[in-house]
């Protein structure tokens, strides 16, 4: 079933490709359909390493280095778009709905409180930690518009975040080539150092702040 996911994107980005990959992105954001792999096979296609001619208004773009940045350039964009969609989402819902309705899904108004409480001390530091952990990533959105995230500052760190996220995984997929199937075990190594990495400023974060 992997295999066959993986080729569906694959033959989605190269027979589509910036808009497919603007697309794909944009739904990650809200939902983890393999963002990874999206970028990898972005970067492969960019390349050369697949065939295929992605296409940019209608003009066909050539392997190269110039492709490279214009499908990075457009998961990153599309990626953006999906966070301010779910963001609009949650501000659309708000801390009263869940408050309303919160015993839906087990939670109690401390625990609300305590969410937005925490959201409002450590909403900048979630926001751009989570665009860089995987599965945190696609589920930050809507969190950070119900508790009220400065929206340009959510957009500006996502921004940010997305686009370490995109240009480095579609670099990962240009420089495996041809080799870019074994992505699946580069990226595993990738998320988990990630995930380590997020931890550690988390912890030194909460260090400083105890301290101050």
């Amino acid at each position: 079933m992997t295999a066959s996911i993986g080729q569906t994107l694959t033959d989605a980005i190269a027979s589509h490709g910036v808009s497919a990959t603007f697309l794909l992105m944009a739904i990650d954001a809200l939902l983890p359909v393999g963002g990874e792999l999206i970028m990898v096979v972005a970067g492969a296609i960019a390349a050369g390493a697949i065939a295929g001619e992605p296409s940019l208004f209608g003009h066909s773009l050539q392997s190269g280095f110039q492709t490279y940045l214009v499908l990075a350039l457009s998961g990153t964009l599309g990626y953006l778009a999906g966070s301010f969609a779910g963001w609009l989402i949650g501000s659309r819902i708000g801390p009263q709905t869940l408050t309303r309705y919160g015993h839906l899904m087990h939670l109690g108004p401390a625990n609300i409180e305590r969410a937005e409480a925490w959201f409002d001390r450590h909403g900048a530091q979630a926001v751009f930690l989570g665009r860089l952990t995987p599965l945190v990533r696609s589920f930050i959105s809507i969190p950070a518009g119900v508790f009220a995230e400065p929206l340009s500052r959510y957009l500006l760190l996502t921004l940010a975040g997305s686009a370490l996220w995109c240009f480095g995984f579609a670099g990962l997929g240009w420089g495996l080539g041809t080799s870019y199937e074994r992505a699946d075990q580069a990226t595993h190594v990738l998320e988990a150092g990630m995930i380590v990495a997020a931890i550690v400023a988390v912890a030194v974060l909460w260090r400083r702040r105890r301290r101050g």
